[in-house]
């Protein structure tokens, strides 16, 4: 399960948090005691965490309902934006006109000083390879990080993201499918934007860099 953290200030605000660190608003923790409580009824045996403060808070508070004490691993933090972080959409549309019509467009924008998406993908991909193999794992992460490993883990090329951004304090849910006909075990998607107050229907989908899809950057 790749958790999508509580809603911070800057989420309302809409300013790119990236790997900037403000805590959960008082709405955010409202929506991680509401999902924790869902969570547990899952049973999961293990729940590890991004580090930034938004995750750990969200994952503190679904540890204490589901009953596990949260890891943090720092490889799972936010896709870095460089001099965009903290920065509305329409202050990056006025600072860096043209960085911001690539991302519209949905191209790659690398000189902002961040990372790309194809970076993300590695590290998120190489800490989840090193997870213990337990029945169900909670990831607490960010939505662009999200979308990075769950294409990553689908086979799905990184220039789309077909499924949308997360909500926050909802989920996406994998699942492993053992072999079968000699083809190698694969991950398969079970769910996507499942949280309360229930499924979320992701808007129309665009290419990565638009607007709707770097929601949590």
């Amino acid at each position: 399960m790749l958790l999508r953290h509580g809603r911070t200030a800057w989420n309302a605000q809409r300013r790119f948090q990236g790997q900037a660190d403000p805590p959960l608003d008082e709405v955010g923790r409202a929506q991680a005691y509401e999902v924790g409580g869902l969570i547990a009824t899952l049973r999961p045996e293990l729940l590890v965490s991004s580090d930034a403060v938004r995750a750990m808070e969200t994952a503190q508070i679904v540890g204490v309902a589901a009953d596990l004490p949260p890891r943090a691993e720092p490889r799972f933090r936010e896709r870095g934006l460089g001099h965009w972080e903290g920065l509305t959409r329409e202050e990056v549309a006025e600072q860096y006109p043209d960085e911001y019509a690539d991302w519209v467009a949905g191209r790659d924008v690398s000189r902002r000083g961040g990372e790309s998406r194809i970076e993300v993908a590695a590290r998120a991909r190489a800490a989840f390879e090193q997870l213990p193999p337990v029945a169900t794992t909670v990831l607490v992460t960010h939505s662009a990080t999200a979308m990075a490993l769950t294409n990553a883990l689908l086979g799905i090329a990184q220039d789309v993201h077909p499924l949308g951004p997360l909500a926050n304090c909802h989920w996406t849910e994998l699942y492993l499918e053992q072999a079968l006909d000699g083809h190698p075990p694969a991950w398969r998607l079970r769910g996507h934007n499942l949280g309360i107050p229930g499924t979320v229907v992701p808007v129309p989908t665009r290419l990565v860099g638009d607007e709707a899809t770097d929601a949590d950057a």
